[in-house]
């Protein structure tokens, strides 16, 4: 019977043939475990920035998130713009162990990551050949940065800084980040997409609100004064405008009446045309005569406002009981004034803009109003609008279309004029404020 020995070793080549099979496990565990660990993290930031739609706040956990990740001591999101073939910061956000100095994303780094777009790690910002020239915080030891894109563009850059412990940041530590940045731009991009949108609907509202506000200065109907037909109406270019016009009763008998236009747009000449309103309405209780009311308004204007604002303003008081029209106008478009016999008159008298010099003096005029005359005063918004082919609608044009229907009430004769400079402007959107007013005397 033959007799087996139970110490019975395997040939060593046998054993030596196992040895890269277990390293070879070894490694697969390894990597098993490094993509058990990364979906992990993964899964941890998909959850933990599902519940915000503040970018900051995103921007803040995935800084978090990515610093326990590769074990860094700060990180920092930089979102950016493309503003002329460069680099614009628009938002900042850094997180960082405690007390570790800030530091901040160089225009050299933010560049190369513009032009190439790839993962960059640094291991001595100092001695890189790719940063020469540059003036690194002695601090940064190492760096690793990965780009933030959405659709092919760079929205952002996330950079994180030393690794602890002194290490290097190495390729598994890039590899994981460029993951994490990957998963995160799209977020962060409609985060930011959302609060835009959302300051944009809150600038609207406000504007929208100025808007109104503009509009209840403004008076709410026209004089009712036995032998005068008045009418007035503006039409912003924008949502609020600069153009103004007012009516004030300063006496059983007299009216003051005024039509400006202020420098610029929107909210800024909105702003210039309440001040202009509000001072005009203080001097015509305390001036003589239109005159010395443009004189007191000018000077006030000036020290008020900055030295490129500036007004055109033609100011009048009417005489019910004289039927006379006495008027300063200041560098303002000329009113037509088209008597009974159809002939016309311009009203020049008056002086410069208002705020351009501090002490101005200016003069004025008086014009009778008989039964049957026309008086019309206009921005230049009416006159200078445009058609597709840059032609302005005219002084001869307007004058036209006042004769042609001055037998129309005040008001008729307004939207007549505005339809015509309607037309006129066709597909040419209005660039300017319009306003008119219209007098007609008719008894």
């Amino acid at each position: 019977m033959l007799t087996l020995p139970t110490n019975r070793k395997p040939p060593s080549h046998k054993r030596n043939m196992t040895q890269p099979a277990v390293e070879l496990l070894q490694e697969e565990v390894r990597r098993l475990k490094r993509a058990v660990d990364e979906l992990s993290i993964l899964n941890d930031l998909a959850r933990a920035i599902s519940g915000s739609l503040n970018a900051e706040e995103i921007m803040q956990i995935i800084i978090r998130k990515s610093l326990r990740a590769v074990d860094a001591e700060q990180g920092v999101i930089t979102l950016v713009a493309e503003e002329q073939h460069s680099m614009k910061t628009l938002i900042r956000t850094m997180v960082s162990s405690a007390g570790a100095p800030a530091f901040h994303l160089h225009q050299a780094l933010l560049g190369w990551m513009h032009l190439n777009k790839k993962p960059l790690i640094v291991d001595n910002p100092q001695d890189d050949n790719r940063f020469r020239g540059v003036k690194w915080d002695d601090n940064i030891r190492t760096l690793l940065c990965v780009p933030l894109i959405v659709k092919s563009e760079l929205k952002g850059v996330l950079t994180v800084y030393n690794k602890k412990e002194g290490q290097k940041f190495n390729n598994d530590d890039q590899r994981l980040l460029a993951i994490l940045a990957s998963q995160s731009g799209q977020v962060i991009e409609n985060a930011r997409l959302i609060e835009e949108e959302k300051a944009y609907i809150k600038i609207q509202q406000e504007v929208g609100l100025a808007s109104k506000i503009q509009m209840d200065l403004l008076p709410r109907k026209s004089p009712d004064l036995i032998g005068y037909d008045i009418a007035a109406r503006t039409i912003p270019a924008q949502s609020i405008g600069g153009d103004y016009y007012d009516f004030i009763s300063t006496s059983q008998n007299t009216l003051a009446l005024c039509l400006g236009d202020v420098s610029g747009k929107g909210l800024p000449a909105s702003l210039l045309m309440a001040n202009l309103q509000a001072t005009l309405r203080g001097q015509t209780l305390v001036a003589t005569n239109p005159a010395e009311c443009l004189i007191r308004s000018n000077k006030l204007l000036y020290e008020s406002t900055s030295p490129e604002k500036f007004a055109t303003l033609f100011y009048g008081i009417l005489d019910i009981q004289q039927h006379h029209l006495h008027y300063s106008n200041a560098g303002h478009d000329w009113p037509i004034l088209i008597r009974k016999d159809s002939s016309v008159e311009r009203l020049k008298t008056g002086g410069l803009m208002l705020a351009l010099l501090p002490d101005y003096f200016y003069e004025h005029e008086t014009v009778p109003l008989r039964p049957g005359d026309l008086l019309v005063i206009q921005s230049d918004g009416v006159t200078e609008a445009m058609n597709v082919d840059h032609v302005q609608f005219g002084d001869e044009r307007l004058q036209e279309i006042i004769l042609a229907n001055r037998n129309a009430s005040a008001s008729d004769i307004i939207d007549m004029v505005i339809r015509e400079v309607r037309k006129h402007a066709g597909a040419n959107p209005q660039s300017d404020d319009i306003t008119i007013m219209v007098l007609k005397r008719t008894a």
